[in-house]
């Protein structure tokens, strides 16, 4: 039984680290890394830089990156406007006030 569990954890862990771009740039790319530029060309619409961005780490290693920045940039935006994370995330995607 544990053995499934090692072998489920180290499943989980080899999907976080980072893979080696295939292109001409070899130096290997983090999760975090990934999800910056990918969050940035969504925001600059450059579909190839998200298609660039979203090559260098597992599908689940970016969707965890997309969410760790989401997270860092609202607590951000919260401390500069002394709101609360919630106000400032409702306001960020239009929603009215809790």
């Amino acid at each position: 039984m544990w053995g499934r569990v090692r072998k489920s954890w180290e499943g989980f862990l080899h999907s976080l680290r980072a893979k080696p771009d295939t292109g001409q740039d070899r130096h290997p790319h983090n999760l975090f890394e990934a999800a910056a530029v990918y969050v940035s060309a969504c925001a600059e619409d450059d579909q190839d830089q998200i298609d660039e961005a979203a090559g260098w780490v597992s599908p689940e290693a970016l969707s965890f990156g997309v969410n760790e920045l989401a997270c860092r940039a609202v607590i951000a935006l919260a401390r500069e406007r002394d709101e609360s994370p919630q106000t400032v995330a409702r306001s960020l995607l239009g929603l009215p006030a809790a």
